[in-house]
């Protein structure tokens, strides 16, 4: 894929200006969610979209998943694809990032913090009005023409002490399957 995106993604915001501001924005280790829910799965093919510095991607890969993971910051990209050399894994790594995607039978799986309480977000300098949640990607999956079975869409608890998101003890978890193709 050829890059054509600024590092701006569809929320407005700026990644790669995110991602120049320190050296690394998230802790390097799998989200929690990621391992729960695919830690027992027979390994095939993920897309890891919006994949930042590479964590998911490269856990999947040490799990002999085939990944292809997307970002649309160039600098988040970067830092990935020295982690994933790092790691002595494959992973296939885009610029952009794209839900249509995922292939019949592929699986979907969207994690976010909750921001019921969103004060303390803008407290920290951005809006979550201005994020995709997966509550409007399970409004969205309802609309598109091709067939998609939400299995999950719920808030689970979350327990991180350390690094990026350690402030959060709530995430927003979408499980889907697709189940054909666009007709």
């Amino acid at each position: 894929m050829t890059p054509d995106h600024d590092g701006v993604g569809a929320e407005g915001i700026d990644w790669d200006v995110h991602y120049s501001a320190v050296e690394q924005v998230w802790s390097g280790n799998p989200n929690g969610v990621l391992v729960a829910e695919i830690s027992d799965a027979t390994p095939g093919t993920a897309v890891d979209v919006g994949c930042g510095e590479g964590a998911d991607a490269i856990w999947l890969a040490h799990r002999k998943w085939d990944v292809t993971a997307f970002d649309v910051s160039a600098v988040a990209l970067a830092r990935a694809a020295e982690y994933v050399e790092k790691a002595g894994v494959t992973v296939q790594l885009l610029h952009g990032g794209l839900l249509d995607l995922v292939a019949p039978g592929g699986r979907l799986l969207f994690v976010h913090h909750d921001h019921s309480d969103p004060e303390p977000a803008r407290h920290a300098g951005f809006d979550p009005a201005d994020y995709v949640m997966p509550y409007d990607v399970d409004d969205a999956l309802a609309e598109l023409p091709d067939a998609w079975e939400v299995q999950a869409c719920e808030n689970r608890p979350r327990n991180v002490t350390t690094g990026a998101g350690a402030g959060h003890s709530v995430d927003v978890v979408l499980r889907a399957r697709r189940t054909n193709s666009p007709t």
